[in-house]
């Protein structure tokens, strides 16, 4: 049945609604009695009562009813009861508000010590947080008969000993209590017994057996009698006992015990073996009259465990593990006997210290795992209690945090504590927190326990993403396959799962076309997605934005800027002379024009960049190719000697253009250039003429023939001249010259090769060739030879070399020097871009060779 309740949450909105209807003017009033019931409701309790031995689930009560709240607030508020101790031993149904037993309770097995038998519990409600409590009796079954500790009692009394004479007898037990306790003794009928009883401080009941008639040994010399014990269940419950009386022969003194009542105090930690009291009853007797033993009587049994009593000396000792939280008292009868029979009874009365010998015990209630980071100050994470079996300061707590961390404790009430945060959490710095909480107690050895509570900071998107470059530079060339990745962006993100998953995106701009590139949205990685041409578009900028999965999502932009790097994609374009002009209608050059007359200069142009665009002129075909060369990197072109009166009037010069891309790439340039006396009009006229055949073509055929002959006629004297003078040299130092080897494999210092091949180019179109005879070509002695007997080896090479150097090939055609130009001659020109002729010369030994 309910006691009171003392649901807060049930007064505070019938609080509200009287207000509401009561209207503003009464609001102060209405608020005032709310804090009144809710104070008052903090501190009432739920009481119930329930027998024992009841059945698993068995109906306690419905506590929707008694706090007059609707059962969906049970689940809303996630409603649940916790019993005190570590068994729980009731059940709530959330969706019914019927409060159950989980198991088959036993009141004697409880509360064993005890005559009422009450069990705590409390109801906790969260949103918002309050608890109530309970109180559930355990009602008593007469399920327990009296039960004597003996099924057989002997008492030896004296013959003499006179009527009225009391004899305590073992005290039956019953471990129920109340009415369903012991209640009454009864002896069966006889002729010289009766039953006394009488009740004790705490209320149990005893019997003493009173002679009514003297004994008489030599009439009966032993009684048995019936003793009953009852309770006052229903149907009541007994218990029997056989008395056995022997009756002795006289013995006219009894043991008289020093004092009627030893006082003990025992610490509850006293080690086993310890002596608590030695009780001493003298009897003035002699022989075994006068021989005293003493024994517990009308003691519990819990009480023989703890202490043991020598029968022969007095002495009680500990021998059990005293606990001051089971029991504060014990009490003991001791009875001490003479050899005649006779006893003396004394009471022991044990009283256990308190010693610190229990640890606060940390019980978690409520515990929240997991918290989000943005969570405000004073946010409810766990509710535990703390409990410490001692009494007095044994038994007062404080309780702690461990560590510097961002919580802090504040006590409710009944030893209750919530954990709360006390400062802003950030998941970034801390995921979690291992809270180590220490109860500790207030005794002289304090002893203390810890618990530990495990939280997890929960990620909430408070970090946007971060680029590693607030720009990226990405080159590519032109001319590039579609979908070239070129490289990635890379953002980061300090949070956690899906707020720290990352996507890619390129910023679109109004009014600008769409750029050519596409960024993963996954991995970050930049495809050009069409080919770029350097001409058109050397760089661009694009906005890249890199977002999050929170909600709302938070994001970052980064700036993407692609170089396109050139390639040489596009041959120069000559831009003078025109590409479309006539060569003949060319440069007019004068017949008395020096060496280095400028004629024209080459402009040209290459669309690319760098490298690519760096242009180089050569001359690639001429007339006389002697009598022209061009600058390198100017293009201008001039005369390479004095014009003279033999050079064609008439002169096509054609000019290679090349850039040092790779491949390089090139174009021509074609130049008339016509040789003339003077810039009249008459000389116009005819340079723009096409040329007449010449009348004295025959007559150049015949001196081109002689002068063959005569040259031929020449070279042949000069050889024949040189070989006679080489024999005869060689016949005089023939003695201390060294031996040539035959071939030049066959000298190990090394020799020149007996024949020698000379490329020869000519440029193309060229009419007139000569050859020149030049000084010959005397063998270098190597150094590693050996000199001759008495001889000493003179080498000629030096002075050879100095000679040839200066009367070389090109000195002895007479061609004048070139500018500053550094430039690669007409010749040479044409030999490389192989538009000439390339002759093979082959020398025996000594040659003589020019070439032009």
């Amino acid at each position: 049945m309910l006691g009171s309740t003392g649901d807060g949450g049930w007064l505070f909105w019938r609080v509200v609604a009287c207000g509401r209807r009561s209207g503003g003017s009464k609001r102060q009033v209405s608020l005032f009695i709310l804090c009144v019931f809710v104070c008052q409701s903090a501190a009432e309790t739920l009481r119930y009562s329930l027998a024992e031995e009841m059945e698993r689930d068995s109906f306690v009560a419905n506590i929707t009813n008694d706090l007059g709240v609707a059962p969906s607030q049970l689940a809303a508020r996630k409603a649940r009861v916790v019993s005190e101790g570590n068994e729980q031993l009731f059940r709530l149904n959330q969706n019914t508000g019927v409060l159950t037993v989980k198991e088959s309770l036993d009141r004697e097995e409880i509360c064993p010590q005890s005559d009422t038998c009450t069990l705590f519990f409390k109801i906790f409600f969260e949103n918002p947080l309050q608890l109530i409590r309970g109180e559930v009796e355990i009602r008593d079954v007469n399920d327990n008969s009296p039960v004597f500790p003996e099924k057989e009692m002997v008492l030896e009394i004296l013959e003499t000993t006179p009527p009225g004479s009391r004899f305590p007898l073992e005290s039956a037990q019953d471990k129920d209590v109340g009415s369903n306790g012991l209640q009454n003794y009864s002896l069966g009928s006889n002729p010289h017994f009766s039953l006394a009883l009488g009740t004790r401080k705490g209320g149990a009941k005893y019997a003493e057996l009173v002679l009514e008639r003297q004994l008489d040994r030599e009439e009966q010399r032993e009684l048995n009698l019936l003793l009953t014990a009852t309770d006052g269940g229903s149907p009541p419950r007994s218990g029997t006992a056989q008395i056995r009386i022997v009756v002795l022969d006289a013995n006219d003194n009894i043991p008289v015990f020093s004092r009627e009542v030893y006082e003990v105090r025992l610490a509850e930690n006293s080690p086993p073996g310890l002596l608590a009291v030695r009780v001493t009853a003298a009897d003035p007797d002699e022989g075994s009259y006068g021989k005293v033993r003493y024994a517990f009587t009308q003691t519990s049994e819990r009480a023989r465990q703890l202490f043991e009593l020598n029968p022969a000396t007095g002495e009680i000792r500990v021998s059990g593990n005293l606990d001051f939280e089971e029991a504060e008292n014990h009490e003991m009868m001791v009875r001490a006997t003479d050899g005649g029979g006779l006893s003396a009874h004394c009471k022991v009365q044990v009283e256990v210290l308190d010693v610190n010998d229990n640890a606060p015990e940390i019980a978690l209630t409520s515990l929240t795992a997991s918290i989000p980071e943005d969570a405000p100050p004073r946010t409810v994470v766990a509710l535990f209690s703390v409990r410490d079996r001692d009494s007095g300061d044994n038994g007062r707590m404080e309780c702690a945090i461990d560590g510097d961390l961002p919580f802090s404790l504040t006590p409710t009430f009944d030893n209750y504590y919530e954990l709360r945060t006390n400062a802003a959490l950030d998941r970034e710095r801390t995921a979690e927190y291992n809270i180590t909480i220490t109860a500790m107690d207030w005794g002289k050895a304090r002893l203390s326990s810890r618990k530990s509570i495990f939280v997890q900071i929960s990620d909430v998107n408070d970090n946007p993403p971060e680029f590693t470059q607030e720009v990226y530079t990405m080159l590519v060339t032109e001319n590039n396959s579609p979908m070239l990745r070129i490289g990635s962006v890379n953002a980061t993100d300090a949070d956690a799962g899906k707020n720290a998953r990352i996507s890619y995106a390129l910023v679109r701009q109004e009014g600008k076309e769409q750029p050519d590139v596409s960024v993963n949205s996954e991995n970050g990685d930049v495809y050009i997605l069409r080919p770029l041409d350097y001409e058109e578009v050397r760089a661009f900028e694009v906005a890249v934005r890199a977002a999050d999965g929170g909600s709302p999502p938070l994001s970052a932009q980064a700036v993407l800027r692609v170089v396109v790097r050139d390639e040489n994609d596009n041959a120069p374009v000559v831009l003078h002379p025109a590409p479309d002009g006539s060569a003949a209608a060319g440069e007019l050059v004068p017949r008395w024009a020096p060496a280095g007359y400028l004629v024209a200069k080459v402009v040209a142009v290459d669309a690319d960049a760098g490298q690519n665009a760096w242009l180089s002129y050569e001359l690639a075909k001429a007339t006389e190719p002697a009598l022209f060369r061009v600058g390198l990197h100017s293009g201008e072109v001039r005369t390479a000697r004095a014009v003279a009166e033999r050079d064609a009037p008439r002169q096509r010069l054609v000019v290679l253009v090349r850039d040092r891309g790779q491949p390089p790439r090139s174009a021509t340039a074609t130049l008339g250039i016509a040789l003339v006396h003077g810039f009249s009009d008459a000389h116009l006229r005819v340079s723009e003429e096409a040329p007449a055949p010449e009348p004295d073509g025959a007559l150049t055929l015949y001196l081109i023939t002689s002068l063959a002959c005569v040259s031929a006629l020449f070279l042949a004297t000069a050889v024949a001249v040189v070989v006679v003078k080489v024999r005869r040299a060689r016949r005089r130092e023939a003695e201390t010259l060294p031996t040539f080897p035959k071939a030049a494999t066959e000298s190990d210092a090394g020799s020149l090769s007996r024949s020698y091949v000379y490329d020869v180019c000519f440029a193309a179109g060229t009419v007139n060739s000569e050859f020149r005879f030049l000084r010959p070509l005397f063998p270098c002695f190597p150094a590693g030879l050996p000199p001759g007997q008495g001889e000493q080896r003179s080498s000629v090479c030096s002075q050879e070399a100095a000679n040839l150097g200066e009367e070389g090939d090109w000195a002895a055609q007479g061609r004048a020097p070139l500018s500053e130009d550094t430039g690669p001659r007409p010749e040479e020109a044409a030999c490389t871009a192989n538009r000439g002729m390339k002759v093979n010369v082959s020398c025996d030994q000594n040659p003589w060779l020019t070439h032009q």
